[in-house]
């Protein structure tokens, strides 16, 4: 199908766009990457009267270690992180997620700002985030403020942004030496949505997991942490009984929906197993 019709916008500063946005409200979409959004509007499902295109504006595509964090800039193309040397050694949660996003043509293009601001829970981005408890940065006619990501995502393709904020960082805490993150993903075939999967980031100390956060994929109507999963392993030592206690945990507050992917039952025992993998595989990343 073809798009309907809209006002094309394309300025070269993030003051230029933010004015944009201010004038035309909930009219305008952002054109970042544009692997949502076209296909969205080419079978009408948006049909934004005023599209935005923010690939002129310079200075918002770079991945650097900037006082205690991974700053990523909104415009940066997800392929960049898989090239990112620092991200590789440092951050391998984000590495995980960044080679199994959809397929090398769209990682080309796609953008993690847009990957983010589009809140689909089906995209893998948002679950590393939680997991990470990362921050993003948003600039609009009042100034630059941060969102906590356990803040950002509000409603199935909702985010916290006001219509006239433009996401122009994410922010990641610099991992400790002795933590470690994974992040595992079943899908029916390559560049699919996952079916589920599981992102997790701890830390060890003499053995026991100090602190967890487990994000989940596609088993939710938002974005969502695993919380009662993270609470069946803080505290505690990773064996066999408390990664089964909290692969349960996560099958039972997911929230699947049914679908060719799978029933309801098979989501949440898939999440079960996935969970359980990621904590091993995170634990030992961190020596634990």
């Amino acid at each position: 199908m073809i798009p309907g019709e809209f006002d094309y916008h394309a300025p070269t500063s993030l003051d230029e766009a933010v004015s944009l946005l201010k004038e035309h409200g909930d009219d305008a979409k952002i054109l970042a990457g544009g692997q949502s959004l076209i296909p969205a509007m080419r079978f009408r499902l948006s049909m934004p009267e005023v599209l935005i295109d923010i690939n002129n504006i310079e200075g918002l595509e770079y991945v650097r270690e900037d006082n205690g964090h991974l700053a990523i800039g909104s415009m940066t193309r997800e392929s960049a992180l898989e090239e990112s040397d620092v991200v590789s050694s440092k951050y391998e949660l984000l590495a995980d997620t960044a080679e199994v996003i959809a397929d090398p043509p769209v990682r080309n293009m796609a953008t993690v700002g847009g990957n983010i601001a589009h809140a689909d829970p089906a995209n893998d981005h948002p679950a590393t985030l939680l997991a990470y408890g990362a921050e993003v940065v948003a600039l609009g006619p009042e100034g630059t403020r941060t969102i906590n990501i356990d803040d950002f995502f509000t409603d199935l393709f909702e985010n916290a942004l006001a219509d006239d904020e433009i996401l122009t960082e994410i922010r990641i805490p610099t991992p400790s030496s002795n933590s470690g993150g994974a992040y595992i993903k079943v899908e029916r075939k390559v560049g699919d949505y996952a079916i589920s999967a599981a992102a997790v980031q701890l830390t060890m100390e003499s053995g026991i997991c100090t602190s967890a956060r487990i994000g989940l994929t596609n088993v939710s109507a938002v974005p969502m942490r695993a919380t009662n999963a993270e609470q069946a392993i803080i505290g505690k030592a990773i064996n066999d009984e408390t990664l089964e206690a909290a692969g349960a945990a996560a099958a039972a507050e997911c929230d699947p929906s049914a679908d060719l992917r799978g029933t309801v039952d098979y989501k949440r025992d898939l999440t079960r197993i996935l969970v359980k993998r990621a904590i091993a595989k995170a634990a030992e990343r961190a020596g634990g």
